[in-house]
């Protein structure tokens, strides 16, 4: 009898179901993983709760990890050069279609692929071990992959996440506006915005203002260097909020921010909080949360902010983020505290409850 996977298949907003199929043969172009752990992102809580991107039924998890334990004659290193073999840690990341104008003309930048594929975001088919919240994985020809051997299961877990934050930066970067004495305003201090304040503290950037309603959040900002917290929640209004924000950068506002949260209003707010000549770069919006409004005049031209909109992450933006979490470690920042959850896969409907209500960073479903 062939060997059967377990997934757990959200099949309409709010409901989860245990399935099981047989594990496929793999081809010589794909790998077989057995899932050891996945985060829950925030896209993974907007799909349990309403399937905005009409998946269902979907397997879920994109945050994940796993160990190879069949290898395709044709696969002998990951997507940057390194040998691969069974029983190695894998974890993944987009898979570009190759065909479309972006990855054709601009191979750097295949994040903007028409027709991306990530593991955990597309549809049932037939080989339906497409998502980490499940206990085997079949890697597709095309994808792009990379050993991690050697990290533990909880900094596997954040490399996704973490990608995004360095993807960030590094579109921040483009700007010219960062140096090391730059006054640095994030916005939103969930798992994104608190990654993007380690990459950035990775820099030598020291002077950094977050702000957050959740005051266990702003606490774990402060222990990553945050030099002021602000917990928008304690104002009767913005202005108030913003009144503070100025006294603590000489009056004058940030000097490049980081807007993290997928909040219209908080995307309006955020500029009035940027200085004269600074710099956005807007991290939050994965998905369509809807219009806002700004005063082009007063918070565009006027102060001529430099602006730039951050997407997901390239395959280059990996082994740039295992250099981080690497240097993050050496110099003590507690990233891998991000993670205060665990739960097992037998349980993903409750991890995914606690991620809907906020009560931890970052939640993880692990292999029962």
């Amino acid at each position: 009898m062939a060997e059967m996977a377990k997934l757990a298949y959200l099949v309409q907003p709010g409901k989860f179901e245990f399935r099981e199929y047989p594990i496929p043969e793999i081809t010589d172009d794909q790998i077989l993983i057995k899932v050891e752990g996945c985060g829950v992102c925030g896209t993974d809580g907007h799909e349990y709760k309403r399937d905005p991107f009409n998946l269902c039924p979907v397997v879920l998890g994109h945050e994940g990890s796993g160990e190879i334990i069949k290898l395709g004659r044709n696969i002998k290193t990951d997507s940057a050069g390194k040998p691969v073999k069974v029983g190695d840690k894998l974890v993944t990341c987009i898979i570009p279609c190759g065909e479309c104008p972006a990855c054709k003309n601009t191979p750097a930048r295949t994040n903007l692929c028409e027709h991306c594929g990530v593991y955990g975001l597309f549809p049932d088919d037939d080989i339906h071990l497409n998502g980490y919240f499940a206990s085997h994985m079949v890697i597709r020809k095309g994808s792009t992959f990379y050993n991690v051997t050697g990290m533990s299961l909880d900094q596997r877990m954040l490399i996704e996440p973490a990608a995004v934050a360095v993807h960030a930066v590094e579109r921040a970067k483009s700007t010219g506006l960062l140096r090391f004495d730059t006054q640095v305003l994030i916005q939103g201090c969930g798992p994104i915005g608190l990654m993007v304040m380690a990459v950035v503290r990775t820099l030598g950037i020291e002077n950094i203002i977050a702000l957050d309603g959740n005051d266990n959040r702003l606490a774990i900002a402060r222990e990553l260097g945050a030099s002021h917290t602000f917990n928008f929640t304690k104002y009767p209004d913005f202005s108030q909020m913003l009144a503070e924000v100025k006294a603590a950068t000489s009056g004058l506002g940030a000097e490049f921010a980081f807007q993290c949260t997928g909040v219209p209003a908080a995307h309006a707010n955020v500029w009035k909080m940027i200085r004269r000549g600074g710099g956005l770069c807007e991290v939050g919006f994965f998905l369509d949360g809807g219009p806002c409004e700004i005063n082009p005049h007063y918070d565009l031209c006027n102060k001529e902010v430099t602006a730039v909109g951050s997407w997901v992450y390239t395959p280059q933006d990996y082994p740039t983020t295992f250099d981080f979490l690497r240097r993050a470690k050496a110099i003590g920042l507690p990233v891998e505290k991000f993670v205060t959850h665990h739960f097992p896969l037998s349980q993903i409907a409750e991890a995914l409850e606690t991620n809907v209500k906020m009560l931890g960073i970052k939640v993880a479903v692990v292999a029962d």
